[in-house]
């Protein structure tokens, strides 16, 4: 599985590992003292956050939410499912890289990417394989940025 596509811009390895950090821990976030002070510390981070977590949530539903097996690439729902991940995928972009977006935006769109990969599974298992992908991805050097 593919962690990049033609029409997502590419992020380096170690941003899509922070993303998955951050998403994770909105994710298991409880309101312990330390998952505070490590959302904090994101959320310092403001629109740059926002556009990270844009950038990361078309990736993550071009690449991993909707992967269409080949075998069914020429079907009429692969098409529909294409088509609405488009739509989702730029709606969150412009969303994420609004002027004044911000940790705030940033926290939002990851509630939205969790809601999407809890429909279709579990979320620690698609955070798992992208990080598995990046990992792959600085072993065989193929330069996932």
């Amino acid at each position: 599985m593919e962690t990049t596509s033609p029409k997502v811009p590419q992020l380096a390895p170690e941003q899509i590992l922070r993303a998955c950090d951050y998403v994770e821990l909105v994710w298991r976030e409880q309101g312990s003292e330390e998952e505070k002070a490590a959302l904090a510390e994101f959320h310092a981070d403001g629109p740059e956050l926002a556009r990270l977590i844009g950038e990361f949530g078309a990736l993550l539903l071009a690449d991993y939410l909707t992967a269409v097996p080949d075998e069914h690439a020429d079907c009429e729902s692969a098409y529909v499912a294409g088509q609405l991940v488009a739509v989702a995928s730029r709606y969150l972009k412009r969303w994420c890289l609004a002027s004044g977006a911000g940790a705030h935006t940033a926290w939002i769109a990851a509630g939205f990417l969790i809601e999407c990969m809890q429909e279709v599974d579990q979320v620690g298992q698609y955070l798992d394989d992208i990080r598995g992908n990046v990992g792959a991805g600085f072993r065989s050097g193929s330069g996932l940025n």
